[in-house]
């Protein structure tokens, strides 16, 4: 049998830009016996695993020194179930190739985030959402996952099927195993009717999506989405590094002229959830309790307000999410919000926002908040104890199916174990 060899000398970048790392061997399996020769390498050597998907993640959950496996090739759609809307799939496929294959079968997914360029594994694993007060988080749509344990086993797993075993698998951050197929519960295909506009409430702009039988209509302007809604706006911002006093003008003028003009449309359902996210740049998102929302609007304006010394970069998002029972979902037993923030790197140019990002963290504590795993934070174990009921009972899970913690990486090491990590993946604002 022909053994899988690793690659030396591969970079791996996130979307952003903003972490990094250089892994000893890095891998593209195929097949999942090419995955299990890779654990059983890495177990006889002492090495640590990690999986990466796209690499959206805003932060450095997927970096490491040691061996990192990519499921870009592991990416088969095994079966589409028509007549109950379900489809299985590897874990390595992204969203957007899922995306069109579904309509071919007349289903799609009931809810997304933003963007599409994200894989199965990387999107449950990370508690990803997309927004509606009765929708979940997108795990919450997922029946059944496989799942490839540091010994090399695959077990199953459902709600039918190893229950608590599954509701620390389907957001476990990578650090119980590998995720190899999910099945994933869809809807029939739908469009949806996706209006756009400001509101009574200063500054704000509000995006309805409803579902319609009305038929595809789109329209598009290249010199306004284009020329001025990405190509002048990131020159503009450019220059407000330069001269810090002008970004104010250019949050109000893309405010009035981009984004508080009516827009309607009505598409396919994927194609109105997805939007455009711009350039590259720095995130960072929270969710709160749903009832918290209007306090920590107000005190981010507050803020903002106070300081006219911090210019900080428009928008603040806002999205609604439903409650659930996955142990380290944010929305575990309760309704959130969730709330995010940007800060643009025009041409690849930081911009200052660590007085920015403070407030914004320490906002978000104290009304009870909870970041995106996928985002950078500072949020230790200790805080996470208080915050998840069954935080404990996961790291006991995590604990007995990855005892020699083969996929932990220093990220994990932070938030979960409360370790200091030997190894630190710098953001590198040149790259």
């Amino acid at each position: 049998m022909a053994v899988l060899k690793g690659q030396t000398g591969r970079k791996f970048t996130n979307w952003a830009k903003t972490y990094s790392c250089e892994p000893e061997l890095y891998f593209e399996p195929t097949t999942t016996e090419e995955i299990r020769q890779i654990l059983d390498e890495a177990r006889r050597l002492v090495k640590h695993v990690k999986v990466c998907g796209f690499g959206h993640s805003p932060s450095d959950i997927a970096c490491t020194s040691d061996y990192m496996i990519s499921m870009a090739n592991y990416k088969q759609v095994l079966e589409v179930d028509q007549k109950n809307c379900t489809v299985t799939v590897q874990s390595g496929i992204l969203l957007t190739d899922l995306n069109e294959v579904l309509p071919k079968h007349n289903i799609a997914l009931s809810n997304l985030g933003a963007v599409s360029e994200l894989s199965v594994a990387g999107v449950i694993s990370t508690g990803t959402h997309g927004t509606g007060k009765n929708f979940g988080i997108f795990a919450t749509h997922v029946l059944e996952l496989t799942m490839m344990t540091a010994s090399g086993e695959v077990l199953r797993l459902s709600r039918q099927e190893n229950e608590d075993l599954f509701l620390a698998a389907v957001v476990s951050l990578g650090s119980l195993g590998i995720i190899l197929t999910v099945k994933i519960q869809c809807e029939p295909a739908f469009n949806l009717h996706n209006v756009q506009f400001s509101c009574s409430l200063d500054g704000v702009v509000a995006i309805q999506q409803n579902r319609t039988t009305k038929p595809v209509q789109t329209s598009s302007s290249w010199v306004w989405d284009y020329f001025v809604g990405y190509y002048m706006l990131e020159f503009l911002l450019w220059l407000s590094t330069f001269c810090s006093a002008i970004l104010p003008y250019i949050n109000k003028f893309y405010y009035k002229y981009i984004y508080a003009a009516p827009v309607e449309e009505v598409n396919r359902s994927d194609k109105v959830f997805n939007f455009e996210c711009l350039f590259k740049q720095y995130v960072t998102e929270w969710s709160v309790p749903r009832n918290k929302t209007a306090n920590v609007l107000l005190s981010l304006q507050e803020w903002v307000k106070s300081h006219p010394e911090h210019k900080v970069h428009f928008p603040v998002e806002v999205r609604f999410v439903r409650s659930d029972d996955i142990y380290l979902s944010p929305c575990y037993q309760q309704d959130n919000c969730y709330i995010n923030i940007i800060s643009y790197r025009p041409y690849g140019k930081d911009t200052p926002k660590d007085a920015w990002w403070d407030a914004y963290e320490s906002i978000m504590l104290k009304f009870g908040g909870k970041p995106h795993w996928a985002k950078a934070h500072k949020v230790t174990p200790e805080q996470f104890q208080k915050l998840y009921p069954k935080f404990s009972e996961f790291c006991a899970i995590r604990e007995q199916l990855d005892p020699q913690g083969m996929f932990l990486n220093p990220y994990l090491e932070r938030h979960i174990l409360g370790k200091t990590p030997q190894t630190e993946f710098a953001v590198d604002s040149r790259l």
